[in-house]
């Protein structure tokens, strides 16, 4: 029975040690890439990395929760020999990691619990944790797993979806501002918001019987009739000199012409 199980424990050693070394491989593997190949690295090849050592990792878990294998916890580890000296064949197994099995380094490798820093901040933790309501404390919990559902919502949702949904949200901004277009419409269109007043007339040099000239039509010229009322001058006929002093009354018809086509010429109805 005994051998048994100690046939058993052996096997079981075996392949235990087996595992960590294939986790041990991936993980050298692994740091050689960041450490030299992080120019070409992408991210999918390290979501990959992570996925393996994830899967190493279970297979060592089923293992040690397998019923075949022995109960690690109801072995003893006890140090037959410490020497300060070093030893070759102890460098050769841990690759030069330790070189040596003295009174120094025995306390940390055979440890069973975590170090004195590590269980004060565990104690730190308890207690902080101890001093918060179950009501603040389930609150707390909520919120967490509300923020991880949405966290890996959008990890799983695949990329396709999340460049359309961007490029849509740029499609749908609006790039102008309506109000600005409407009145800038109804301005050319309908002269709205625009002035109503005419712009000063120009009276040009050297021309003292020109009247004020109208800036972007023809200009138009105040007709002046020699002697009485009722004397008219005829169309295309010439016309009477003006008796100097003595300024000339424009016939009705004359005046009623030049108002229709200042009217016509202004962009806009007065």
């Amino acid at each position: 029975m005994q051998q048994r199980e100690e046939k058993q424990l052996e096997a079981s050693v075996e392949s235990l040690v087996s595992r960590v070394a294939h986790v041990k491989s991936a993980l050298h593997s692994f740091i050689y890439k960041l450490e030299n190949e992080y120019e070409r690295l992408t991210w999918p090849s390290v979501l990959d990395n992570f996925a393996l050592l994830s899967g190493q990792l279970n297979t060592i878990n089923k293992l040690l929760k397998n019923e075949k294998t022995p109960s690690f916890r109801n072995q003893v580890i006890i140090p037959l020999l410490l020497s300060p000296d070093r030893d070759e064949d102890l460098a050769k197994l841990t690759e030069q990691r330790v070189p040596v099995f003295s009174h120094e380094i025995v306390p940390d490798y055979l440890r069973t619990k975590p170090d004195p820093e590590v269980e004060e901040q565990e104690k730190q933790l308890s207690a902080e944790a101890a001093r918060i309501g179950p009501d603040v404390a389930q609150k707390q919990i909520q919120t967490l797993n509300k923020l991880c559902s949405n966290l890996l919502e959008k990890l799983n949702n695949p990329r396709d979806d999340r460049d359309a949904e961007s490029a849509a949200i740029r499609q749908n901004k609006p790039s102008f501002n309506p109000a600005d277009t409407n009145a800038l419409v109804g301005a050319v269109a309908f002269g709205k918001g625009l002035s109503k007043c005419r712009p000063p007339g120009q009276v040009a040099a050297g021309h003292p019987g020109q009247g004020p000239m109208i800036s972007g039509g023809p200009t138009l010229q105040q007709v002046t009739i020699g002697g009485g009322s009722s004397q008219q001058a005829g169309i295309g006929g010439p016309v009477a000199p003006q008796q100097q002093g003595q300024p000339g009354k424009m016939p009705s018809s004359i005046k009623t012409n030049i108002k229709s086509a200042s009217s016509s010429m202004h962009p806009y109805p007065r």
